[in-house]
C-alpha cells in the first residue's frame, strides 16, 4: 500500500464511532429524557434528545449501508446490527464486535 487506509478500515471505523453514538444518545432519551418529561413535565428534554437520538440513528444506518458494502460482509451481520442498535446498550455491544472485526481485518492485510 502507499500508506493510504484501506476503505475498510475506514468503513468500519465509521461504523463504530456511529454505533457509539446511537447508543449514548438513545442511553441519554430513555435514561434522562422521557423521565424528565414523564416525572417532571419537562417536554423540552424529549423535544431536544429524540431528535438527536434521531440524527444519530440515521448516520448509524448510513454507515452500516456503507460497511456492509464490502464483499466479505454478511446480511446476516447487518440485521444482528440493526436489531442491537433498536435496544439499550445495544449499540455498545455492536462497537465492540466491530472493534475485533478491524483488528482481524488490519492483522490480515498486514500479512504479507
Amino acid at each position: 500500500m502507499n500508506g493510504s487506509v484501506d476503505p475498510r478500515i475506514v468503513a468500519l471505523d465509521r461504523l463504530r464511532w456511529a454505533s457509539w453514538g446511537e447508543a449514548s444518545t438513545l442511553l441519554a432519551l430513555l435514561g434522562v429524557g422521557v423521565p424528565l418529561r414523564h416525572g417532571f413535565g419537562l417536554h423540552a428534554a424529549t423535544l431536544t434528545l429524540g431528535p438527536l437520538h434521531g440524527a444519530a440513528f440515521l448516520l448509524f444506518v448510513a454507515a452500516l449501508a456503507g460497511a456492509s458494502r464490502d464483499p466479505d460482509w454478511r446480511a446476516g451481520e447487518t440485521a444482528r446490527a440493526v436489531v442491537a442498535a433498536l435496544a439499550p446498550f445495544g449499540g455498545f455491544v455492536n462497537e465492540r464486535r466491530l472493534r475485533r472485526r478491524r483488528a482481524e481485518l488490519a492483522a490480515r492485510l498486514a500479512r504479507p
